[in-house]
């Protein structure tokens, strides 16, 4: 069969930045060969087959890639026009999960779908709904009058619901809010009074954790620190068993399916999924990873220097932002740059809801791409398209 025949088709059917999609791509291999690896330790202590567990991440890694295709096909131009009710959802979901959410390792995160008994991470929902909502408002601003209050409201509300049970999710949104008010050109006196009021609501938490110590998780907090700093017990163990990892890994690691400290390490399939890939890939394998994310994130700083005042740029660049920097504060984690979090490595760990909701991003992303190149080669004006279908 002609070649140029094969990429003829396979261009037309996977639309966008092809670079993206080969990212996409290599990241989900090294996801299915590193969660049986990592998934062995688990299937050992909860008496089921690792192969279950492995054909239960591809069911979810192919939902995952289904929804990219499914979201990259939409107008990126609609996100905005649902990012408002999208938002409206998120925040009584936020509320219903510190009240009546599932509660795993502590923490409160997790709501129970009825009649399917499928636990959902409503933070995902709601950090997708507030990068679109935070990107739309921005592009918004560059037009006409829009109220400060109507971004730092929602930002200050949603990161604020979040940060209870997980603030290391609600302080990377938070991040990415303020970078993307930066790149929206909001005046640099009403970033820092978001930073401020960020500060302010954070130092509002600790003081409710008094009341409220089971669902503000400040003891936890306090703890994570002092393990870091200090070195003392708690979660030194993993830390210690993460660090043997890399070191056994080397620079060119053991070889696929031959890590052992993956059976030591507890939440090796997720939190600490990186030093699986050190240990069984090396140095090589490391950067490869790091270096794949960087890719992620330049081909999205393309997208806004092709189109620098469009709602669409701001969209993909603030979703990409959340997800390389999580995968970079993961990785900090996992050879104890940073105090231990808890975060995934995005479209790598095994996960549920976290690996759906990451595949709407970077079909988000590639929506964005692909509307973009198509307005580019016909000459026309993104921005104005653009602002024009957020204004109606």
């Amino acid at each position: 069969m002609d070649v140029k025949f094969i990429q003829t088709k396979v261009g037309a059917l996977l639309q966008g930045d092809k670079v993206i999609w080969l990212v996409i791509g290599l990241l989900a291999i090294f996801s299915v060969l590193t969660v049986y690896s990592s998934a062995e330790a688990l299937a050992l202590r909860t008496g089921v087959d690792t192969e279950s567990f492995l054909v239960k991440h591809i069911v979810l890694l192919c939902a995952a890639m289904l929804l990219i295709y499914i979201c990259h096909m939409v107008n990126y131009v609609k996100y905005g026009r649902l990012s408002v009710i999208f938002l409206v959802i998120a925040v009584p979901l936020l509320v219903y999960t510190q009240l009546l959410g599932e509660t795993l390792n502590q923490a409160t995160r997790w709501i129970k779908i009825p009649f399917i008994g499928v636990t959902f991470q409503t933070s995902d929902f709601a950090k997708i709904a507030l990068i679109m909502y935070t990107a739309r408002t921005l592009s918004l601003m560059q037009s006409k009058k829009v109220a400060l209050g109507e971004l730092i409201i929602p930002v200050l509300l949603v990161c604020g619901l979040i940060a209870p049970s997980d603030l290391s999710s609600a302080l990377i949104l938070f991040f990415t809010c303020v970078l993307l008010m930066f790149i929206g050109r909001v005046e640099m006196r009403n970033v820092f009074s978001l930073m401020m009021l960020g500060v302010g609501a954070f130092a509002i938490l600790i003081m409710l954790s008094e009341f409220f110590p089971d669902s503000i998780r400040v003891g936890t907090w306090i703890s994570r620190l002092r393990d870091f700093w200090l070195g003392t017990t708690g979660d030194q163990f993993q830390v210690e068993q993460a660090q043997m990892a890399i070191a056994q890994g080397g620079f060119l690691g053991v070889g696929p399916g031959n890590a052992q400290q993956a059976h030591f390490l507890p939440h090796s399939y997720s939190d600490y999924i990186f030093c699986v890939i050190v240990e069984e890939y090396g140095t090589v394998g490391a950067m490869v990873i790091i270096g794949l994310y960087i890719t992620l994130l330049l081909r999205c700083i393309r997208l806004v220097t092709r189109s620098p005042k469009a709602f669409g740029a701001m969209l993909a660049l603030g979703l990409c932002f959340s997800l390389v920097i999580q995968a970079f504060v993961h990785m900090a984690v996992n050879v104890n740059l940073l105090p231990v979090t808890g975060l995934t490595l995005p479209f790598v760990s095994m996960g549920g809801t976290s690996l759906l909701f990451t595949g709407i991003s970077l079909g988000i992303i590639l929506s964005v791409s692909k509307y973009i190149e198509t307005s580019v080669g016909e000459g026309s004006k993104t921005n104005d398209a653009n602002q024009v279908a957020l204004d109606s």
